[in-house]
């Protein structure tokens, strides 16, 4: 249970990482009238957020390995 977990933050913030222009259509571009972009620090606190998932799967699978 544990290890599918980790493998779910893993992927998650992989994704954060590498696409945070699609995770802000789909959580905030509806909450905008004019939709066009997120700003640059939605971006870049996307992009830490993602590797702060990828940091604790990543870490998640390494403890599961090691018990």
């Amino acid at each position: 249970m544990w290890f599918l977990l980790s493998i779910f933050l893993l992927a998650v913030g992989l994704f954060m990482f590498f696409k945070p222009l699609l995770i802000w259509m789909i959580t905030e571009s509806w909450k905008s009238n004019d939709a066009t972009e997120p700003s640059d620090l939605y971006i870049w606190s996307t992009r830490i957020g993602g590797v702060l998932f990828t940091l604790v799967g990543i870490g998640g699978i390494f403890v599961f390995t090691i018990l």
